[in-house]
């Protein structure tokens, strides 16, 4: 699933819990069945999996971490370290659950071709990731730092962030009919916002000379502190998130 970035699982669970616990709405969203057989597409540390299997469903979990993996398995699911783009199944699933996740491959075509691959026969794929202007607050700043600094390097955007209208054609172009899509502004607390860069933007600080990130991550929290922080709510990233349900067809 994320291509760029790696995970530890434990920093993710302190600092980033708040991506499983905002996501429980797009669990009644996917509305599992008794008896169903559900793939959680990246499925990270396993928490909206445990959650899908209390329908009394079969949740079956991928993600591209092995650390993510190892703890998914600790708490009893069957899960496999596997990336989105090949997906080692072939129409098992009654549905495939995704949040989160589909923001970090660049190739979404290929993600659902394989998404639709691996859906029994009027499957339905639901899911939420960021969309169109999601974090672009933060982007900007971060994209503005590196104009400035050429020790840096290029910045790499590591996100794709589609609108309604292009999410919708590529579901479409690889045999979906489309039930619902639509944009959500929710703007997020994310605790400190160095964390976040370090948690989320890694990828993008790669190349950044190790004596030089922390004088990075101090220009950002400069830039957007009068944009994304009060006193009163501390640090709220400007998230955009994309919600859909789509039938294979």
């Amino acid at each position: 699933m994320k291509e760029t970035n790696s995970w530890n699982a434990d920093i993710y669970n302190k600092h980033a819990d708040f991506v499983s616990k905002l996501a429980l709405p797009v669990v009644e969203f996917l509305n599992p069945q008794k008896d169903e057989t559900i793939l959680d597409l990246g499925c990270g540390e396993g928490s909206l999996a445990v959650c899908i299997q209390k329908y009394s469903t079969t949740v079956i979990g991928v993600d591209l971490s092995a650390d993510m993996i190892e703890k998914s398995r600790r708490k009893g699911l069957e899960a496999y370290v596997m990336s989105a783009t090949d997906l080692a199944f072939h129409k098992e699933f009654d549905a495939v659950f995704s949040n989160a996740v589909l923001h970090w491959v660049k190739d979404a075509s290929l993600v659902i071709n394989q998404v639709a691959k691996v859906l029994k026969p009027n499957g339905r794929f639901v899911g939420e990731f960021g969309g169109a202007g999601n974090i672009q607050i933060l982007c900007e700043a971060m994209e503005s730092i590196f104009k400035r600094n050429s020790t840096y390097g290029a910045f790499n955007d590591p996100w794709f962030f589609p609108t309604t209208g292009e999410y919708k054609k590529l579901l479409e172009e690889n045999g979906f009919l489309v039930q619902e899509i639509e944009l959500i502004k929710r703007p997020t607390p994310i605790g400190d916002i160095k964390e976040w860069l370090d948690i989320f933007a890694n990828g993008i600080m790669k190349d950044i000379p190790t004596e030089s990130k922390e004088s990075f991550k101090n220009e950002v929290e400069k830039l957007l502190r009068p944009k994304l922080y009060n006193q009163k709510d501390g640090w709220i990233a400007d998230y955009v998130r994309i919600r859909f349900r789509a039938i294979k067809v």
